[in-house]
């Protein structure tokens, strides 16, 4: 990674990298602070829609890791952002909650039930089949099909949750309308958050838990990727994939060094 261009700026995922079920992984805090004492701009990115930038703030805050609230960057954020370039002042039926709401409301959408431009799948604890039946019919009378993110589980203290590419799927086998996935693995995911910090891919990189959604996405964005292995892919299972992270380490502790060494003044 060295013989690279210096590292000006990091992204890096959430969950199973400096988080697992809201406790901080060892390393976390000290990784934030050190980009922090190196002056270097970064983005925790997540393809959690559930919350706003400021809940997971406060959320990593009791976990022990004091990072901005402007540090974070969501699918429903990536999603807003997009839509409202797409189509200005439009409007959405949305399945999801405060993450995706407030996003979509801060860039000047409208809540609606009547002919909405979109329907926009989220992530929420309470999918209900009452909305999924109207998120259909609305799709079937001409609404486009956004939804924030493929992740077809999620994580729970009791195991597995069915998450937003499950009920995407749901939703795909009735209409036939395929939805556009705005979070990771979408390169659109890496190059909005790239935007956001003014910065430049060759002199970014990407630190994921995944090889199928960060580490890809990472790629294919032109980043430099680290993959972590305190999360969702096995060091055995890296083999199997067509594509090679630039780096693997144990966990975001071995990271913290990088900082330092690969940052301009190094």
């Amino acid at each position: 990674m060295s013989e690279h261009h210096p590292v000006r700026t990091w992204l890096t995922d959430m969950d199973g990298v400096l988080v697992h079920e809201e406790q901080a992984l060892p390393g976390a805090a000290e990784f934030i602070a050190a980009l922090q004492e190196n002056a270097v701009r970064f983005l925790v990115l997540t393809n959690n829609s559930i919350y706003t930038a400021r809940d997971l703030r406060a959320r990593l805050l009791r976990s022990g890791i004091d990072l901005p609230e402007e540090a974070i960057w969501t699918s429903a954020l990536a999603t807003a952002q997009f839509l409202s370039e797409q189509m200005p002042g439009g409007s959405a039926y949305v399945i999801g909650e405060a993450g995706m709401t407030t996003a979509l409301h801060d860039v000047g959408f409208v809540m609606t039930e009547r002919d909405p431009d979109y329907v926009v799948l989220g992530e929420t604890r309470t999918y209900s089949f009452e909305a999924i039946t109207r998120a259909i019919r609305l799709i079937e009378r001409g609404a486009r099909f956004i939804a924030t993110n493929p992740d077809v589980t999620g994580p729970s203290p009791e195991g597995p949750l069915p998450a937003t590419g499950s009920v995407a799927a749901m939703i795909r086998q009735a209409t036939g309308i395929k939805p556009y996935f705005v979070g990771k693995p979408n390169p659109l995911m890496m190059r909005s958050a790239l935007n956001r910090l003014e910065a430049h891919s060759e002199s970014t990189v990407m630190i994921g838990d995944r090889m199928d959604t960060d580490i890809v996405a990472g790629m294919e964005a032109g980043l430099r990727t680290v993959l972590v292995l305190t999360g969702s892919t096995r060091r055995s299972q890296i083999e199997g994939y067509p594509y090679r992270p630039t780096r693997v380490e144990d966990s975001i502790a071995d990271v913290v060094p990088l900082v330092s060494e690969l940052a301009p003044s190094a």
